[in-house]
C-alpha cells in the first residue's frame, strides 16, 4: 500500500482550501489505491485555515518540545499538528503503508 498528502492526489485540503496535484500520484491513484492522508485535517484544523510555519526548529525539535508550529495571526497549533502526525502514523501502520509520499515544504 501506499500512502499520500491527501492534497497532491487532488483533495481540496492545503491550508488554502486548493489542492496541490502530483500528475504522477493523481494518475498512479487512478490504478491502485492510495491512502490519501492530511494530518492537518486529522490534527483537527479546519480548511481553510491560516498558513503555519516551523519556529525555532525542525519537526525533531517540535516532537522534543523545543520549537513550535505557529500560524500567522500568532496562534500556536503545535499540539493539533502532533495529534494529526500521530493519528496519521496510526493509519499508516494499520494499512501496512511501504511507502508514503508527503508534500514538501509543509509543516506537517
Amino acid at each position: 500500500m501506499v500512502a499520500a498528502s491527501a492534497c497532491l492526489i487532488g483533495y481540496p485540503c492545503r491550508y488554502d482550501g486548493r489542492t496541490s496535484p502530483s500528475e504522477e500520484l493523481v494518475n498512479r491513484s487512478a490504478k491502485e489505491a492510495v491512502l490519501p492522508i492530511c494530518p492537518e485535517q486529522l490534527g483537527g484544523l479546519a480548511t481553510p485555515r491560516a498558513p503555519c510555519e516551523l519556529h525555532d526548529g525542525d519537526g525533531f525539535d517540535v516532537l522534543d518540545g523545543r520549537a513550535r508550529i505557529m500560524d500567522r495571526d500568532g496562534n500556536d497549533l503545535t499540539q493539533a499538528f502532533l495529534k494529526g502526525a500521530f493519528a496519521a502514523l496510526k493509519l499508516i501502520k494499520e494499512n501496512n503503508v511501504q511507502f508514503c509520499f508527503l508534500k514538501d515544504k509543509s509543516p506537517s
